[in-house]
């Protein structure tokens, strides 16, 4: 078994709730009132989407880099 490091964000939406999501996995996020109730179903999110990738056939792509950039607008 082959195992994965992946970034997780967490940032609010416009409705006023929150959006945790897996950039290296497109379209794995999930949502919630809090950081915490987004933030909880992502983790199982995530375990299963690979899973969901290699039954498919399809790739797993791994991180190679993440950081932050500060930007005055």
């Amino acid at each position: 078994m082959k195992e994965f490091q992946f970034t997780i964000i967490v940032q609010p939406d416009a409705e006023g709730n929150f959006v945790a999501l897996c950039p290296a996995l497109q379209g794995c996020y999930t949502e919630g009132e809090s950081p915490e109730e987004a933030l909880d179903p992502i983790q199982d999110a995530i375990r299963l989407h690979p899973e969901d990738r290699i039954e498919r056939g399809e790739p797993i792509f791994p991180e190679v880099y993440s950081s932050q950039l500060t930007v005055a607008a």
